[in-house]
């Protein structure tokens, strides 16, 4: 390991389901750390026993995130190397990480991260919907206007969205999603990544209403959404220009002061016509 003046933070990334998934780099590191910060400690030692490793714990959480950070980058001051885990996957995605993470950069502690597993990437790359955009939103957000906030938002998200639920809200968000999105928007539904039980369902927002008035949602989900179609964008935005008359649609750019030609060009642009088609039009 590294020697620094001061100690570093290491970011290890745990199993989300099945131990089989901790690379030899994590295992070694956790042993030869001074003290592991997880996000459960109860849940952790379960972890830590299982590869047979004593590494003092300590529990670093949502509830004492900051005070605790600051504790942790004073031992790491004195030279102390310390780990962070969260109860699984990736440290910092969607957990506290990412708040002693920005401490460490501001009191000049070294960070690393160790790669391994993530549901969402884990889940995105399984989904069979498109993978080289994506937006990943976590958890919907428990502030109402907030909440509100980003489903309006995803209305016009063209990127392939990422959102994790509990069972027991699921039904709720499918039900937001699909008022927000349109109950015909494809999604593929995964739960118990990398378990025995492990479940990938493709369907569509409307069908998964349907699914789960029978099926009692059990588990972790990832929610991978198909993003919107710019086509389907651009159809949308033409037909609300259509809408208008074309002396109408030419008053909207005049009125902001723009000159008549320029005003016939951009008006061809927004019907999809070519210039010499509004001029002979407005001519008519």
């Amino acid at each position: 390991m590294e020697q620094h003046k001061t100690g570093t933070l290491y970011l290890c990334a745990t199993p989300i389901g099945n131990l089989e998934d901790i690379t030899y780099r994590v295992l070694r590191t956790l042993k030869e750390v001074d003290l592991i910060a997880a996000e459960d400690t109860r849940n952790s030692i379960r972890l830590l026993n299982h590869f047979e490793i004593k590494t003092p714990m300590t529990s670093y959480h949502e509830y004492n995130k900051i005070d605790k950070a600051y504790q942790l980058v004073a031992k790491m001051r004195e030279g102390k190397n310390i780990a962070l885990i969260t109860d699984a996957g990736t440290p910092g995605i969607s957990d506290p990480g990412e708040d002693i993470v920005r401490i460490c950069y501001e009191e000049g502690i070294p960070v690393t991260s160790l790669p391994g597993a993530a549901a969402c990437i884990t889940a995105l790359t399984m989904s069979g919907l498109p993978t080289r955009r994506f937006a990943f939103e976590a958890f919907l957000p428990k502030d109402k206007k907030e909440h509100q906030a980003v489903l309006e938002e995803l209305k016009t998200e063209t990127r392939t969205i990422i959102i994790y639920e509990a069972p027991h809200h699921l039904v709720r968000t499918l039900q937001e999603l699909s008022d927000a999105l349109g109950g015909d928007r494809r999604l593929t539904i995964c739960r118990e990544l990398t378990k025995r039980h492990e479940e990938k369902l493709q369907m569509t927002l409307a069908d998964s209403l349907s699914y789960y008035e029978v099926n009692e949602p059990r588990g972790e989900y990832v929610l991978i959404i198909a993003g919107r179609s710019r086509e389907e964008m651009k159809k949308e935005e033409q037909a609300g220009w259509e809408a208008l008359s074309l002396e109408e649609h030419m008053a909207h750019y005049e009125s902001q002061g723009i000159d008549r030609k320029e005003a016939m060009k951009r008006v061809a642009k927004d019907r999809g016509v070519s210039k010499r088609d509004i001029y002979q039009a407005l001519l008519k």
